[in-house]
């Protein structure tokens, strides 16, 4: 299923072009074809992508661009024998795994899964929020956090605003980053 925060090549280009110097701009992909990744970066000034599908290494090193590969973390997967085959990518993002969803899925995983050494800058995500992420960067202690429902807004009824950032969300959350 099509994400709630998907945005459009439209929408993207303004965003980057909105944003400041020293802001690394991030695409964020879901098993594209070549073309439309090819597309997309025509349109788009992009510093790093990121695929968050099934791309195999190959796939992700066509694009002669930085690139970060996301892992799902399904029963029994060998992070170790994966980061060899993504070894040079900027950095290899761990997220939770829920069959048939890419991600953005709020639930976290057993972070002891994690191996202490890998070849490439570890990113932790999955279900991350303000009260889970010291705990989550004191057991893996990863080069960064990934984090995007966990800063959402939520009305008093508890009803996501899928997209939707909450500053008060996301001071919490840097207060647990920084608390660490």
């Amino acid at each position: 299923p099509p994400s709630p925060r998907v945005v459009t090549p439209e929408q993207a280009a303004a965003i980057c072009q909105a944003t400041p110097a020293f802001v690394t701009r991030v695409g964020l992909f879901v098993n594209p074809t070549f073309e439309q990744v090819q597309d997309v970066l025509s349109r788009v000034q992009l510093d790093v992508l990121q695929f968050h599908g099934d791309e195999p290494a190959a796939f992700c090193r066509r694009f002669g661009r930085s690139y970060m590969k996301a892992i799902r973390m399904a029963d029994g997967l060998d992070v170790a024998a994966l980061a060899e085959q993504y070894a040079d990518a900027c950095g290899l993002l761990l997220d939770s795994h829920v069959p048939g969803v890419p991600g953005g899925t709020g639930t976290t995983f057993n972070w002891q899964r994690v191996p202490q050494s890998l070849p490439v800058p570890l990113v932790l995500a999955g279900g991350l929020d303000a009260d889970n992420v010291a705990a989550a960067i004191s057991t893996v202690r990863p080069w960064a956090v990934d984090v995007s429902g966990g800063v959402e807004q939520v009305d008093a009824d508890g009803r996501r605003h899928p997209g939707i950032k909450s500053s008060a969300a996301m001071a919490a959350f840097m207060r647990g980053v920084d608390s660490v």
